[in-house]
Order: structure tokens, then sequence, then C-alpha cells
């Protein structure tokens, strides 16, 4: 049975020792060159970090020794903390004394990013580097480089395991869209269940080669290697620079199974991929987001052999709810049903279920809900609370997480994704979804990506503001024009866009997701600032 997390890798590598774990742009490894690495690793975490749940941080992009070296931590019983390796010096020093850090794994660009810093980590002890160390680094005294190479050739004896399931394997920061980065702590229980629960409804096997192009730092991203590493797949790493690359990948590899979200999904369908063989896909996944009904139909168009699998999820609860592919044409705009090992709940303000078709808060229940934030009792206390079913006589609190986000079910129990509760509209009396504004203006065919917000407004509340990037050369003016006609026509004369705003692009936080608390942020008094100015 598999508890932990280095036991996906020590489980395949009995069945599947000669097949290809992971594959990157620079080699291919198998499952018994994987494993026996992880293995050497694990000794060097070991002597270099005090003790057992040490965290360890792993700032690299997709690369085997970030593979090897969340594994090798899982095997000693430390805490590896995935770092986003776009972030800055500022928001990874963050995470750094948030945590407490003992050792860092990275490369010499990004240790030289983050040199002004290094006085600053007090926790941080050792460096170890995956290619070589430049001696012109500024090197405070209290840190020590140690080398990639020189691990692999670690002797001695290796740990000996005696974690459990329950023990903390992981810290995921979030991408900070309610303020700083908050760590996420998660349970080998919590992955592992997760990879099994994903791999059940995608029917992952062996035969699947799965394409991970999500940083590792997302728990999503994350999931495309666990449910590889899970069934004995191959895990294709994959940095691209350009939306183009995810093609070339598909068609270069084969790829069966492909995870994105959806500002990725929105480059891709607006891209020619008559160039590319994309047949190989037998599914493709989509979470972080609503995906437009138009890009899901331009999805389905390029990839006519494929299973579209629409899926809800959080950090806090790794994954909720997923929408079977054999529903799309019913209710193409549901996130589905629970997934295995979860239970959702859609609840009033007073906490009672809410009846169908009337909004409430999901709140997600099961051994995939997290152990909570990392070093912030009063947050998680807000957002993990006892279980509402369970039974009065259990001492101990069963949890659930509180996501923050408004749902409703239909008649049939298919839940169905409103808003974050935070960032609903309130204008002329009335509360408004931007997700419902957004998937009308996706309508339009030359949109690429759209954002509304609420923008303070002295008649109205808030009025609505939208933002959208095009793949058109048409005039401002123009596209200002077609985008109002557009909901006139479609929606209630209260979502009416009040202005539209044509960007070059929207702004994506580290996880790849459009960053809407930075867009609330900059255009809250929008209306305000425009008026004053005049």
């Amino acid at each position: 049975m598999i508890n932990l997390v280095h036991q996906l890798i020590e489980d395949s590598v009995k069945h599947y020792p000669d097949k290809l774990a992971l594959i990157t742009n620079k080699k291919s490894t198998t499952y018994q060159e994987l494993n026996t690495n992880v293995e050497q690793i694990s000794r060097g975490l070991q002597r270099y970090t005090t003790g057992r749940h040490a965290r360890i941080g792993i700032y690299l992009h997709k690369t085997e020794e970030a593979v090897i070296s969340m594994l090798g931590t899982s095997r000693c019983q430390r805490i590896f903390v995935p770092i986003n390796p776009i972030l800055k010096s500022a928001q990874v020093s963050h995470i750094i004394n948030d945590c407490d850090i003992e050792l860092l794994i990275t490369n010499k660009a990004r240790l030289m990013a983050l040199e002004t810093m290094l006085t600053q980590l007090p926790s941080l002890k050792f460096i170890i580097l995956i290619d070589d160390f430049d001696s012109k680094i500024a090197l405070p005294a209290s840190i020590q480089i140690v080398t990639w190479s020189s691990l692999l050739v670690e002797q001695g004896n290796s740990p000996s395991i005696t974690s459990t399931g329950s023990d903390v394997a992981a810290i995921f920061y979030t991408s900070g869209s309610t303020g700083k980065p908050k760590g996420v702590v998660l349970s080998h229980q919590n992955i592992v269940l997760g990879a099994n629960s994903v791999a059940t409804y995608l029917k992952n096997t062996s035969d699947d080669t799965i394409l991970a192009a999500l940083p590792f730092s997302f728990d999503y991203g994350f999931s495309q290697l666990t449910t590889s590493l899970l069934v004995g797949a191959t895990c294709v790493l994959l940095d691209y620079l350009l939306p183009r690359d995810v093609l070339k990948a598909i068609d270069s590899y084969k790829i069966t199974g492909l995870a994105a979200v959806p500002p990725l999904w929105a480059q891709l369908c607006s891209i020619d991929w008559n160039k590319y063989d994309v047949s190989s896909v037998r599914y493709f996944t989509n979470s972080g987001g609503v995906l437009a009904q138009a890009n899901l139909n331009t999805l389905r168009q390029h990839l006519p052999n494929a299973k579209p699998y629409l899926m809800y999820g959080l950090t806090e609860a790794f994954r909720s709810t997923y929408l079977c592919p054999e529903q799309i044409d019913h209710r193409p705009t549901s996130i589905g049903k629970a997934i295995p090992n979860a239970e959702i709940l859609v609840l009033d303000s007073n906490g009672n279920e809410c009846p169908a078709n009337q909004p409430g808060e999901l709140v997600h229940l099961g051994p995939l809900v997290s152990l909570g934030y990392w070093n912030d009792i009063k947050r998680t206390e807000i957002r993990f609370k006892p279980s509402p079913l369970q039974p009065s006589g259990i001492p101990i609190n069963q949890k659930a997480v509180w996501s923050g986000d408004s749902v409703y079910r239909d008649e049939e129990g298919y839940l169905y994704f409103v808003a974050r509760q935070d960032e609903m509209i309130k204008t002329s009396g009335y509360r408004v979804s931007p997700a419902e504004i957004e998937e009308c203006i996706y309508q339009h065919p030359n949109i690429v990506e759209v954002a509304v917000v609420g923008a303070y407004d002295a008649d109205l509340g808030q009025a609505i503001l939208v933002l959208v990037s095009t793949n058109n050369e048409q005039s401002v003016e123009s596209i200002s024009n077609n985008i109002t006609q557009l909901c006139l026509k479609e929606l209630p004369n209260y979502m009416k866009p009040k202005q539209v705003l044509v960007v070059d692009q929207l702004p994506k936080n580290a996880n790849g997701k459009i960053d809407r608390s930075l867009l609330n942020s900059k255009y809250k008094n929008h209306f305000l600032d425009k008026e004053t100015h005049d």
C-alpha cells in the first residue's frame, strides 16, 4: 500500500523499472534511474538538515533534479516546499523566512538573483546548486554551498522510514491573491489520496504520457507528476515560452494527457494548430478558473479524440469536483460533482444546506482537506472548521474547509461556480458574478482574455469595468461597442459594462491565472480617478 509520497516511485519501480518516468528537453530517465537517484539524494538531505520535519525549499524550473529533490525530501522525513521559479527575490525570501527553510535547492542563476537578500535569511544554512557555483557570488558566513554532484555519490545507510500518512509532507504557497502568499500544509495522505482520486476518474494507466506544463509549486501542476508516478506513466516536463511550445510537445512526445488553466487555454485557442499532430491526446483537463464556453468548443474541435474534464479545486483541499465528459453537452458550465474521497456541501451563512439553485459557500469535507496554514492559527481557524456532518460523540474534530467560493446545485446535484465571494460586484442593488459577464464576452470571436471588475461608482455603488485582450486590430471603440452590444443582447441591463478597456495582456499570478486581486486593487477607484482627473 502506498501511504507516503516517495512510495509513489518505490512502488512503480517494482513494476516498470525500465520504463521512462521523466522526459525533459535534455534527457530521459527510467523509473529505476529515478529511484536510485532519490535514494542517494535522500541520504545527503538527511545529513545537511537538522532533523525530521526540517523544511527544504526547491527553487527550480521543471527539471529531473526538482523531482528527485521532492521525492528525496519525502524519503528522509523532511518537508519539501516547492517555490515557483518565476518568483522574484522578495517573494522567495518571504517563503524562506515564513517557514524557516534550512536548505535551498536551486541553480546559479536563481542564486545570483537572491544574492542581495541572503543576509536576511537567518534560517538558511545550506544551498545545493544543481550546476556550477560562481565564486563571485557573495555568501554570508552562515551559508554553505553544496554541489548536487556530491550528493549523488553520497554513501551510507538509507534513512529509516517511520513516517505515517498523517505526517506533513509538503507546504505549498498560494499565489497570494489575498495578500502575501500563505503556506498550505499538506500531509502524505492528502497528496497520495489526491493522486489516486484523479487517476481514478481520468482512467490513467502506465500507457499514458502526461504533459506537465504548469509549475510544480501549483498543486494542479504537481498533480500531473504524482498521477504519473502512481500509475507508472511517463511525465514530460515542459517549461514553455510560447503557447505553440505546448503543441510542439504534444506532437513530439505523443502526449495523451494535457492539463492547463484558462489563460493558457485562451492562448492556445488563438494560434494555428494545423502544423501539429495532436491526435494522441485522449483527455484534457481544466482547473484554476472557469473555462470559457467558446474556448471549450474550440478545444473540442482541435482535439476530437480527447475527452474534456472540467474541474474545480483549491489548494486547501487539492481537488473538489469534476464534470464527467459525458455531461459536457448537457451542462457545459457545471463544475460537476465531488471527486472520489471528497464530499461537497453548499451552505448558507447560517451553516444550513442550500436548496437547489440557491447560491451558497462550497464546503469541502474528507481526507483531502489539508492540515491548515503554516504558522497562521488565526487564518486557519477562519477557513478550517469542524465538519458540520460530524457526530457529536466524536471527541476529535474532523475538519472541513470553507472555500470562500459561491456555488449552487441544480436539481440533479451538479454544481455551478458563481464567483469568489470577495469578488462579487454589487451594482444597482444586485449581486453580479464577474464570471457570468466574462462568459458572455468570450462569445466575441476576437477576445483572447477577459476580466470583469467592480469599480466604485457614486450612483451604482459599483460599476462594471471590462478589461480585454484581443487577437484583432480593430479599433478600441469598435471592440468596446461590440462588447457592449453583446452584453445588452445576452444579459440584463444592470450587467451592462460602464467601460471596456483594451489591454495588450492581462496580468497573471505565479500559477498562470489572471491576477484578479491586482486588477481589483488597481481599478477599484477607476471611475473616481477618471472624474477627478477630468
